[in-house]
């Protein structure tokens, strides 16, 4: 099993605040920790990240232990992602929608690239990869029951890798879980009543994930012992 915690722009602006929200994610056992590189980016708005800030994030990273990923949204970000050399990519589901020929130019660089379908209309895989693992998605915010009704019934016998998730709480990526799904994908935060963003109402807490990671990898190893 692999569990990212989405920090996305759960930083709420306060670049500082990214160390302790880094190191909750590992305590709680997130296998990587997410930002967006390119997203609400301009210099003055809330997610401004510079080499400095790019580079700051690496360094806490690597001093806390857990493996830092992110999502890029366009070519400048991900020129500068690449002077880190990441071993793991992430790209959106609006990308996917609107830059697919960027999407295309980040999986020719043959690095793994994780792939949300949330905004995917088409019948088809965009494009077919042996280096993309797609990740089922509903780009609501947040996702409703009544929002997944075209929940994979069984991730292993589909192009499902695993599931990027929006929903209140933790029972729809347990739900993936038992299903065969071998990623997840929860955002985090440390305050869920924080209105800054919406993002913050439909993230797990650190307690929350935490109970995410030990109860899916105990259930991801019965599934996998065919109990």
């Amino acid at each position: 099993m692999i569990f990212i915690a989405e920090i996305g722009l759960n930083h709420n602006g306060d670049f500082n605040s990214c160390y302790k929200l880094i190191k909750k994610a590992k305590m709680a056992g997130a296998n990587i920790v997410k930002f967006q590189l390119g997203w609400r980016d301009k210099p003055g708005e809330i997610n401004h990240i510079n080499f400095e800030k790019l580079k700051k994030l690496h360094d806490w990273a690597n001093e806390i232990n857990v493996e830092i990923m992110f999502s890029v949204f366009h070519k400048e970000a991900l020129d500068l992602l690449l002077k880190f050399k990441p071993k793991k990519i992430k790209i959106a589901s609006r990308t996917v929608a609107d830059d697919l020929n960027f999407v295309r130019n980040v999986v020719s660089l043959k690095l793994k690239t994780f792939i949300s379908l949330g905004m995917w209309q088409g019948k088809d895989l965009p494009i077919k990869s042996e280096n993309i693992s797609y990740l089922y998605c509903v780009s609501k915010y947040p996702a409703l029951d009544d929002d997944l009704t075209n929940f994979p019934k069984n991730f292993s016998q589909n192009y499902h890798a695993g599931y990027s998730d929006h929903t209140i709480g933790i029972d729809a990526c347990l739900l993936a879980i038992s299903r065969g799904a071998n990623i997840i994908e929860k955002h985090f935060t440390l305050d869920k009543k924080n209105k800054t963003i919406r993002d913050h109402l439909l993230s797990a807490e650190p307690d929350e994930f935490a109970t995410l990671v030990d109860v899916g990898s105990k259930l991801s190893k019965k599934i996998k012992k065919n109990i």
